[in-house]
């Protein structure tokens, strides 16, 4: 396992981290022994960050997290979030150290080494209705009593090292605000082969949604970078590309015969020749063209079972994939990922 440094921080974490979200579905749906069994595997090869909410699992991820690294007795860096909904809005600061304190409660720490706000920065403002929490407005993390200051109460009082937010292709206006402050050491990004616009400019005919080089902008301020969905929501796998079900703990988001997977089977079949028997696995290829990029810090691996992990922790200093591979990714991205191709 290589290792990397988020900003200007001082914290070195593994350039592959441990994704505690519910769609993988482990650190959520996963059995105790399961949980304990897999974190062990990951300490052992070398993961050292791992990356949780209170939104995943309404806090179950926390604190099987928690449970299972007070048995092992170890320590890695830790990673929490504060999602802020429409009952939060007349004190989103007072909000994030409220949330803060129990996440530390679930996880039984004192302090996490990295805290984001899940809402990402939009303008302008967006409509916030019961758990809705995906972005808010950019003023609402600039304002007084505004998210900002909840991150930097928290800082002061010694339980978070570093702050950051997430990024959701909303446009990088409202991301450069934020970055201008000068006080954030990483975003959380979404990044893969099939939508590489977050470190390159948009490949002429291809359709996707345009995030407008947001890695370059982060590493020009000074910030770290988290990849997460790297393998677009399990699309990017042998697996996926041949058609098989998802893991049994992993979130079902289409129906297999419908055309939206059927189209996304096909658009991932196009970089099937990145997958080569007993040199590497399509997966192992998303992650060497993402771990390849400029700005990136870590992937967040979101595993469902040791297996997965074991497969894709290969991908750390495998280094970026060869200019030939990088020539025929960039033909298919020029080709639409396929669409309407005979």
């Amino acid at each position: 396992m290589e290792y990397r440094e988020i900003g200007t921080t001082g914290i070195r974490i593994s350039e592959i981290g441990f994704g505690c979200g519910g769609n993988a579905g482990l650190m959520v749906r996963g059995t105790p022994s399961e949980q304990r069994d897999t974190i062990a595997r990951a300490i052992e090869l070398g993961i050292n960050y791992f990356d949780n909410s209170p939104d995943y699992g309404d806090g179950a991820a926390e604190t099987n997290l928690g449970r299972a690294l007070r048995e092992l007795h170890v320590h890695p860096f830790l990673n929490t979030k504060v999602e802020i909904r429409a009952e939060n809005l007349d004190d989103i600061a007072g909000h994030v150290v409220r949330s803060v304190d129990a996440s530390l409660e679930r996880l039984g720490v004192d302090y996490v080494d990295v805290l984001q706000i899940h809402n990402a920065p939009v303008d302008p403002a967006p409509k916030l209705e019961g758990r809705v929490y995906a972005r808010i407005h950019v003023e609402d993390y600039l304002r007084p009593d505004g998210a900002l200051e909840g991150l930097e109460r928290v800082v002061r009082q010694g339980k978070a090292r570093a702050i950051g937010f997430i990024c959701r292709g909303d446009g990088i206006g409202p991301v450069r605000r934020l970055l201008d402050e000068g006080v954030f050491d990483i975003l959380n990004v979404s990044y893969h082969l099939m939508n590489p616009t977050p470190a390159y400019p948009k490949p002429r005919g291809l359709d996707v949604t345009d995030w407008e080089e947001v890695i370059v902008e982060a590493e020009l301020s000074g910030a770290g970078v988290a990849i997460y969905s790297p393998l677009n929501s399990g699309a990017l796998t042998d697996s996926a590309v041949a058609g098989n079900p998802s893991h049994p703990l992993a979130t079902v988001r289409r129906a297999a015969d419908s055309p939206e997977a059927q189209r996304l089977r096909e658009q991932s079949a196009s970089f099937n020749f990145l997958s080569r028997p007993g040199e590497q696995t399509l997966a192992q290829a998303t992650y060497r063209f993402i771990l390849g990029t400029s700005g990136v810090t870590t992937v967040l691996g979101g595993f469902s079972e040791v297996g997965q992990m074991e497969e894709l922790v290969q991908a750390s200093g495998a280094g970026p994939l060869s200019d030939e591979d990088m020539a025929r990714v960039e033909m298919i991205w020029r080709a639409n990922l396929g669409v309407g191709m005979s």
